[in-house]
């Protein structure tokens, strides 16, 4: 009997990739999944997946008796208690647990020098909280933006998935649990970061460290208050380190 599996994801690559490794298995059946909050997923380039929009805590019951195994790809939703009790629920996290799990964690370590790096973990009640499965952890440079290392950490999440997939689909795999709680960065966290007050005094350094935490590719994230009109003005920054001539 096949084993039913469900990707919910709203990360492109990540769900390609999948995809691409999943096709060596023929014990799994596999429906892919996006967040209904997720208006634009099936309009990215390059999606090689057919996939239908999900509100998991609105599909609870249903997802219990339908599945055995629930896939996080990057998904934007929490899983309720109910499901993670229910069904074997497994989440690959652009973060090395447990430093700075949640929102956004290439972010939060540029700006406090945690580790930089990827989990696959169970999914339990907390927050990027459950045993871990597996995880890699990366390098990240002084010079390198929030997109950069983000690029790295997603290549680190699919040769993960490579390795360790076939323990997965089996249910042969290992956990071990983080001998600390770590810490938790949430949205609203991420968006008091994105608000650059023109008065804060901090030293170039910080300000540097902050803007590159605040730079992926063309998203508007760090902004200040235009003094006069009100209006919002969005910062990035951009980093070149030196070719040094041979």
């Amino acid at each position: 009997m096949k084993k039913r599996v469900l990707v919910v994801s709203d990360n492109v690559t990540l769900c390609n990739a999948f995809q691409k490794l999943i096709a060596a298995y023929q014990e799994a059946e596999v429906v892919y999944a996006y967040s209904y909050t997720n208006k634009n997923f099936l309009s990215n380039k390059g999606l090689e997946v057919k996939a239908r929009s999900i509100c998991i805590k609105e599909e609870v019951e249903s997802l219990v008796g339908r599945y055995d195994l629930i896939l996080s790809l990057h998904c934007k939703q929490l899983f309720p208690a109910a499901l993670v009790k229910a069904v074997k629920c497994i989440n690959v996290h652009p973060g090395f647990n447990p430093y700075n799990r949640g929102w956004f964690p290439q972010v939060f370590s540029i700006l406090n020098g945690m580790p930089f790096g990827a989990t696959i973990h169970e999914i339990d009640e907390l927050l990027d909280h459950g045993g871990i499965i597996a995880q890699r952890k990366i390098s990240g440079e002084i010079w390198e933006t929030s997109m950069d290392i983000y690029n790295k950490i997603v290549q680190a999440e699919i040769m993960l998935l490579e390795e360790f997939l076939p323990t997965i689909l089996n249910n042969t795999y290992t956990i071990v649990s983080p001998t600390v709680e770590g810490n938790v960065n949430l949205k609203k966290d991420f968006n008091a970061l994105c608000h650059l007050d023109l008065s804060e005094a901090v030293t170039m350094g910080q300000a540097i460290h902050r803007l590159r935490a605040l730079t992926h590719g063309d998203y508007k994230n760090a902004w200040f208050e235009h003094p006069e009109t009100g209006e919002k003005i969005y910062v990035s920054i951009n980093l070149e380190k030196e070719e040094k001539q041979k």
